[in-house]
């Protein structure tokens, strides 16, 4: 590690490098509580794969941004490290596989060589932030939304208040009312307004999929640009203290927003605005100025380029260039192609290459004249397939390719299923508007709650006691603009290996039943859930099933549920112990800040030195409880109205959020540290005391 040191320019980045490699070497000698350690290298973008001993490592690439240099850095660490794949993400990330654990510390600083991070890429952590891909360039944009992305991964990447959170946390940035970022289904989503000529966002909060799905609501409509930061800065800090921490299926903002009611989340985001380190945050967003081109009519020579054209390629609002999108099989795309493309592409179009929301790429900045020739090297790589943005390009998961949760393949089955379009319904490479997603399970890595036809990873047993691979099918969600959207209804669930007459069936009778102009959405409205189920109703006979239903798209052997063995610290671990030694690590980092004027940042590390002393404390006493709020109040049941802590006779609950009662300026950032620095040395002692008693 210490050639770390000296190969990296930013300090930050040089100490979060180290700090991994040891740590790691902490958890492989048992110092480390596992828990604990998962949580810390999932934050640093490492998490564990379905197959033992080895890591998948996810690339942070904020709004899917890439220059060419980043994308063949990335491409050369996957042939050192990993397998010389590169997997492209629903949430604009590029993951590798097969990683192992104590060689992250060097790949990471590796990927930093060209200002590529893994940091928060995992973890409940703020999550990649998303944006419409055609940012920038879109013709229909009130202004480009890249700047706010941009500024809003910066703004939070290594701050305090989101580094250890109940739960992930994800936000998206919409180019146009469209929506294409998906604003319903995030915790943040925004679509850019202008109002009185002013920059602004309509705000959605409190979306999300995963196995219950749930619709964003309506926060603002019309949020002035610059307060766009405060107002996220206020919405996660209101999340951390509130959210839940005990069960990770009921710990996303949604669920926060169902037990208190927007409302009153409204009141304590307005309550947290005193302590914020800005009132309000400009950001600079200039519009770049791209001189017009002549613009004409591509013509070509053949259907293949005809068709690619009329579906992968659009016109940009800087005139005489072309956005092209690339339809990439499953997101998956090899080191060595990766290599020839940025070669061979680099000349033709802009050094800005956008990873997208249905696993592919967008190349921008593309002159009429040179279309042909992108087409070309397209094709020559096994690129150029049509229908980019359509039905037949099926967004998958990687399933039981490498993930632990997968239960049921879900690559091999989209491959077959696209098989089906392009045989059979060949026109759908021109349909933008019915769109299939599938997962390997109900968490909804692949979108699948919110396809219009969706699929996700199930199990079913035959009568005589066989498990077989199975698909739960989801119709009727849909993207319908600004901010709305629609959850697909679990309608049936059929053997995997009928999957594809299963679609083709679906097809078929939307072919030829649905009204002129009718949506799959509206016509699956107008038809019911019954009707539908009744459709594939005689799919599920499993009186019917033969061997090889017995085996999964993909497999040669008989199927079975199985989930992916992680890491093992295999030692006790005194936990109370760990949590007090995180208050002690945590008051550093209060004291480094301070010392380095960061004062809001001092402020919210002296804040969790005085939750995790006080957690580490009521562990002690075998009270547990599930957010950080009611460890604070339950502190106080505990410990100060039983006499055994005093503050000076104030309450815990007093003492702790003077944190959302005072601007963070230098002088309140140095008396909370002096008194978290008092509150920690008064825990250890108890804790010391409580030890020896129990002796």
């Amino acid at each position: 590690m210490q050639s770390f040191r000296t190969e990296l320019e930013n300090p930050l980045v040089e100490k979060d490098i180290v700090d991994l490699e040891r740590k790691i070497r902490l958890f492989r000698e048992g110092q480390i509580h596992e828990e604990k350690f998962r949580s810390l290298r999932l934050a640093r973008g490492v998490y564990g794969q379905r197959q033992q001993g080895v890591q998948m490592v996810r690339i942070k690439l904020p709004y899917g941004k890439m220059t060419f240099k980043q994308w063949k850095r990335i491409a050369d660490i996957s042939d050192e490290y990993s397998t010389g794949n590169l997997h492209l993400t629903t949430r604009q990330d590029i993951q590798i596989h097969f990683v192992s654990l104590d060689r992250t510390p060097e790949l990471w600083a590796n990927l930093e060589k060209d200002d590529i991070t893994l940091r928060e890429a995992c973890g409940n952590t703020v999550r990649n932030v998303t944006a419409s891909p055609t940012a920038g360039i879109d013709p229909q944009e009130p202004f480009d939304v890249t700047p706010y992305a941009d500024a809003t991964f910066r703004y939070l990447l290594r701050n305090p208040i989101c580094q250890e959170m109940g739960r992930k946390f994800k936000m998206s940035f919409s180019s146009t009312d469209e929506d294409t970022a998906l604003a319903y289904m995030h915790d943040l989503g925004f679509i850019p307004k202008i109002q009185d000529g002013q920059r602004g966002f309509k705000v959605y909060v409190g979306g999300g999929l995963g196995a219950q799905p749930a619709l964003a609501h309506l926060y603002y409509e019309f949020l002035p640009a610059n307060q766009l930061i405060p107002t996220i800065e206020a919405v996660l800090r209101i999340f951390d203290r509130h959210g839940e921490r005990n069960s990770r299926h009921k710990a996303r903002l949604k669920f926060l927003l169902a037990k208190i009611g927007l409302d009153e989340f409204k009141r304590l985001v307005e309550e947290e605005w005193t302590a914020l380190k800005s009132k309000t945050f400009e950001i600079e967003a200039p519009e770049n100025e791209v001189a017009p081109l002549a613009t004409t009519e591509p013509a070509f020579d053949s259907v293949e380029l005809t068709n690619w054209y009329q579906s992968n390629v659009f016109a940009q609002k800087q005139a005489g260039y072309y956005g092209v999108f690339v339809r990439v099989p499953l997101g998956n795309i090899r080191s060595e192609v990766s290599r020839s493309l940025i070669e061979q592409l680099s000349s033709y179009v802009a050094d800005d290459v956008r990873v997208t929301i249905n696993q592919g790429l967008l190349l921008r900045f593309v002159k009429g004249e040179d279309l042909q020739t992108v087409y070309t090297i397209l094709a020559a790589h096994g690129f150029a397939q049509a229908g980019a943005n359509s039905t037949a390009n099926i967004t998958a998961c990687p399933g039981t390719d490498t993930c632990n949760l997968a239960i049921s393949d879900s690559t091999s089955i989209s491959l077959e299923l696209e098989k089906v379009i392009q045989n059979e319904f060949p026109d759908l490479i021109f349909n933008n508007d019915l769109l299939i997603k599938i997962s390997g399970c109900m968490n909804a890595c692949g979108q699948h709650s919110m396809a219009h036809i969706g699929l996700h990873g199930s199990s079913m047993k035959a009568p005589d006691k066989r498990v077989l691979p199975a698909l739960q099918v989801l119709l009727g969600g849909a993207t319908l603009g600004d901010g709305q959207g629609r959850v697909a209804d679990k309608v049936i669930k059929i053997p995997s290996k009928r999957g594809p007459q299963a679609l083709r069936w679906l097809l078929s009778d939307y072919d030829a039943n649905a009204e002129e102009g009718e949506y799959f959405h509206n016509y699956y409205d107008r038809q019911g859930e019954k009707y539908f189920y009744g459709l594939l109703k005689p799919l599920t006979d499993l009186t019917t099933v033969v061997d090889s239903d017995f085996v999964d798209w993909g497999q040669t052997g008989a199927f079975a549920t199985e989930i992916g063995v992680g890491e093992c610290a295999s030692v006790i671990i005194d936990l109370v112990a760990t949590l007090i030694f995180e208050a002690e690590e945590k008051y550093d980092w209060a004291k480094a800040a301070f010392e380095e004027g960061r004062y809001a940042d001092s402020i919210y590390h002296s804040y969790s030195v005085f939750v995790s002393g006080a957690k580490a404390l009521l562990l002690d006493k075998s009270v547990n409880v599930s957010t950080q709020h009611a460890v604070i109040k339950e502190f106080d049941k505990q410990y100060v109205e039983t006499g055994e802590f005093t503050f000076g006779g104030k309450t815990f609950t007093e003492k702790t959020l003077q944190i959302n009662q005072n601007e963070p300026s230098a002088e309140f950032a140095a008396r909370f540290l002096a008194e978290a620095l008092e509150f920690i040395q008064r825990a250890r002692s108890v804790r010391e005391e409580a030890v020896a008693t129990k002796a």
